[in-house]
């Protein structure tokens, strides 16, 4: 049986409190009390709230980025699950993009986060060791455009199911990145 660590309960702790509370009111102290542990925990493991949200996105997203390429799973099957990932904790993410100190930021942090999953994932599924300028610029160009996109959904902007996102999403992966990817 594999046991929770502070990280992942305090993680759990915030996201219990973003259930009710817009994420700008909620502190530290908040945090902690809602878990029973100390601001001393919390500062041994995360800077800020912020630093524990990123911590949060990644350790959550990592596990579908993770089975990429393993036992028939494919990008496709990646874009469905981060789309109903985002569909089932829609209430949290809404919460996180219009209740923290910038929605921009939160942007690029979820932007930046997904940039090191996808280079990575194309690394680990391919015979390269580093990407060249050019691929970083199509990942790019790719993670900022879907982010925004999947962020305009999260807000209600777009009307559509996550699986038709995701297969918009699959649809635009740009041409050089295919092979990396398994899309025909």
């Amino acid at each position: 049986m594999k046991r929770k660590t502070a990280k992942e309960i305090l993680a759990e702790s915030f996201r219990e409190l973003a259930e009710t509370v817009p994420i700008d009111k909620i502190t530290i102290k908040d945090i902690v009390y809602n878990c029973d542990y100390s601001p001393a925990t919390f500062y041994r493991h995360f800077k800020d709230k912020y630093d524990l949200i990123a911590f949060d996105y990644v350790q959550r997203t990592s596990e579908i980025m993770e089975k990429v390429g393993k036992n028939g799973y494919e990008w496709k099957d990646t874009l469905t699950d981060g789309m109903r990932f985002f569909d089932e904790n829609r209430k949290y993410m809404k919460n996180l993009l219009l209740h923290t100190s910038g929605m921009d930021s939160f942007v690029r942090y979820f932007a930046s986060a997904n940039i090191k999953h996808l280079s990575n994932c194309i690394l680990h599924n391919s015979e390269i060791t580093e990407l060249t300028s050019d691929l970083v610029i199509y990942v790019k160009v790719y993670v900022f455009g879907t982010v925004q996109t999947a962020c305009e959904w999260l807000l209600g902007e777009i009307d559509c199911t996550p699986e038709h996102l995701a297969k918009l999403f699959e649809n635009s992966v740009p041409e050089p990145l295919k092979k990396y990817l398994d899309i025909k």
